[in-house]
C-alpha cells in the first residue's frame, strides 16, 4: 500500500516520498521553558514520537529535530517576576522536560538545538537576508520585508493585506510595513544578549528554528511538525525567511496536532486551564497519555476530561490482558480455534500497516490489535496451548511497543512471571464459587485487589487486570 500523508501546505494527502531514498529529515517545534510544561505539550511531542517510530518501523532512518526556545520575552519575563537569571531558568525546564520525555517512553530527538548555542548561525542567516534586501535594519532591530515574497501566506492561506504582525512583536512605527516581522531585535537594558553587526540583541522567535533546520538538516527537508497553533505566524514566517534565502522549496510536507482542548478551550497557560506533565504522571500511568492519543486522530483536537483518560486507562489494560500466557485445563481446543488465531494475526498486522500508512490513522490501526487481543482472548480461555499463543502475542509487543510505544509489560509482581500465579487462583476462586463457598471466594477477591489484581466477572467467566 503506497503510504500517505496530509500536508497543510496543498491541503490534502499526498504520497510520502523522501529527498533521500529511506531517509527522512524531520523538524518538530518544541517548547518555550519559561515554565513548567503541560500535558498539551507532551501530548504534542508524542504525537510525533508515534509518527517516528512508524516511520522507522516501514524502514525509514529518520533524522529528528526537536529544538528549545530558550531566550524569548516570555523567559525573560519570567526570570524576572522570579529574580532568578533566565537561561538559568530555561536550562531547569528543560532538564525538567527531559525527565517527563523518558517517563513517557518518548525515543530520544538525533539533536536538541537550543536557541541560545545557534546565535551564528542565526546572525549568518539574517545577513544573508539584508544582502538580498529581504530584511532591513532600524534602531538595531532587523525586520523581514514580508512583500518581498510573493507567495507569502501560501500555509496559512491568508490574504496578505488581512494579516497583521507576529503574535510575539511589539508594534514598532518604524516598521516598513506593519506585518514585517522581527529577526533580531536591539537588547533592553539587563536583559541577555550577544553581540551583532546591528548591535547587542537576540534573535527573533521565528528565526531561531529556520537557522536551526539549515544547521542541522540542510536547506530542505522532508517534514516539518508542530501544533495547529503554529502555523500563523511561526511557521508562515520560518517558509518566508527559509525559501527567500535558500530559493528552494522548504518543506516537503507540514504536519500540524491538533491542540488539546480542556472544558472546550485549548489548554494554554495564557489561559490558566493548564494540568502540569509533573501532575498528569503523579496520578496516571505515563501510557495513559500515549494511549489518549492513539484513541484520536492526531490532526484533530483531542478533549482532556476524565472520561478520555478512563477509556484511555480501560483500552491499556485491554492490550495487556493478552499477554498472560495459557491456562493449563481440560478444555479441548477446537481446530477451529487454531486457524482463527492464526487467521487474525495475519489480518491485524495487515490491516494495522494499511491504517498507518493512511496519514498515521492510530485509532483505525489500534482497532486492528484489539481485534488480535480478542481473538487471542478467546484461544487462551478456550483451552489453547501456549505455543499457538506465542506469535500473536508477539505480533502484539511489535507493533503496541516497538511502534506505538506502550509499555504492555509490568514492573516487578506486576509482570509476566506473576500472571501464571493469578491465573491459577482464579481458577481456584472458579471451583470455590462452583462449590458455594462465598465467603472463601470473596476473601480470595479481596486479597488479589489487595496486590492490585482486579476481577470481572462475565458471562463467559472471570477475567482479571492489574490497577
Amino acid at each position: 500500500m503506497v503510504q500517505k500523508i496530509y500536508n497543510t501546505l496543498t491541503r490534502k494527502k499526498e504520497t510520502f516520498e523522501t529527498l533521500q531514498p529511506d531517509m527522512v529529515l524531520m523538524y518538530v517545534c518544541g517548547p518555550t521553558v519559561y515554565d513548567k510544561a503541560h500535558v498539551g505539550h507532551a501530548m504534542s511531542t508524542v504525537v510525533y514520537d508515534i509518527i517516528r517510530r512508524y516511520l522507522e518501523y516501514r524502514g525509514y532512518h529518520v533524522q529528528h529535530v526537536m529544538n528549545y526556545t530558550d531566550i524569548d520575552d516570555k523567559v525573560i519575563v519570567r526570570a524576572n517576576e522570579l529574580g532568578v537569571d533566565p537561561l538559568t531558568l530555561a536550562e531547569g525546564h528543560i532538564m525538567e522536560y527531559r525527565s517527563h520525555l523518558e517517563a513517557l517512553n518518548v525515543l530520544p530527538a538525533t539533536v536538541y538545538p537550543r536557541a541560545t548555542q545557534e546565535i551564528p548561525k542565526i546572525i549568518s542567516m539574517v545577513e544573508g537576508l539584508i544582502d538580498r534586501d529581504l530584511a532591513y535594519v532600524v534602531d538595531g532591530d532587523v525586520f523581514f520585508r514580508v512583500t518581498s515574497k510573493d507567495d507569502y501566506g501560501k500555509l496559512s492561506g491568508r490574504k496578505i493585506d488581512e494579516m497583521q504582525a507576529g503574535a510575539r512583536i511589539d508594534v514598532n512605527v518604524l516598521k516598513e510595513n506593519p506585518m514585517d516581522f522581527v529577526l533580531w531585535k536591539s537588547s533592553k537594558p539587563g536583559e541577555p544578549s550577544w553581540e551583532s553587526p546591528w548591535g547587542p540583541g537576540r534573535p527573533g522567535w521565528h528565526i531561531e528554528c529556520s537557522a536551526m533546520n539549515l544547521h542541522h538538516l540542510g536547506e530542505q527537508i522532508d517534514i516539518h511538525g508542530g501544533g495547529t497553533d503554529l502555523i500563523f505566524p511561526h511557521h508562515e514566517n520560518e517558509i518566508a525567511q527559509t525559501e527567500s534565502l535558500t530559493r528552494k522549496p522548504f518543506a516537503r510536507y507540514w504536519v500540524h496536532n491538533g491542540m488539546l482542548q480542556f472544558s472546550g478551550d485549548k489548554m494554554s497557560k495564557s489561559i490558566g486551564n493548564i494540568v502540569t506533565i509533573e501532575e498528569f504522571l503523579e496520578q496516571h500511568d505515563p501510557d495513559t497519555l500515549r494511549m489518549m492519543v492513539l484513541n484520536s486522530s492526531y490532526r484533530s483536537p483531542l478533549t482532556f476530561n476524565d472520561e478520555v483518560i478512563s477509556q484511555a486507562e480501560k483500552n491499556l489494560e485491554r492490550l495487556r490482558s493478552a499477554l498472560r500466557p495459557s491456562i493449563p485445563g481440560d478444555a479441548i481446543p477446537s481446530d477451529d480455534m487454531y486457524s482463527t488465531l492464526k487467521e487474525q494475526t495475519q489480518k491485524s498486522r495487515q490491516g494495522f500497516i494499511e491504517a498507518m500508512d493512511d496519514d498515521f490513522n492510530s485509532a483505525g490501526a489500534l482497532g486492528h490489535l484489539f481485534d488480535l487481543v480478542r481473538v487471542i482472548n478467546q484461544a487462551r480461555d478456550a483451552g489453547l496451548p501456549q505455543g499457538p499463543l506465542t506469535p500473536p502475542q508477539d505480533l502484539l509487543r511489535e507493533l503496541a511497543e516497538d511502534v506505538f510505544g506502550l509499555r504492555l509489560e509490568r514492573e516487578g509482581i506486576k509482570g509476566a512471571e506473576a500472571a501464571p500465579f493469578v491465573d491459577l487462583l482464579v481458577e481456584l476462586r472458579k471451583q470455590l464459587r462452583n462449590e458455594k463457598l462465598w465467603n472463601l471466594s470473596d476473601q480470595l477477591r479481596d486479597k488479589l485487589a489487595d496486590l492490585g489484581v482486579v476481577l470481572e466477572d462475565t458471562k463467559d467467566g472471570t477475567i482479571w487486570r492489574w490497577k
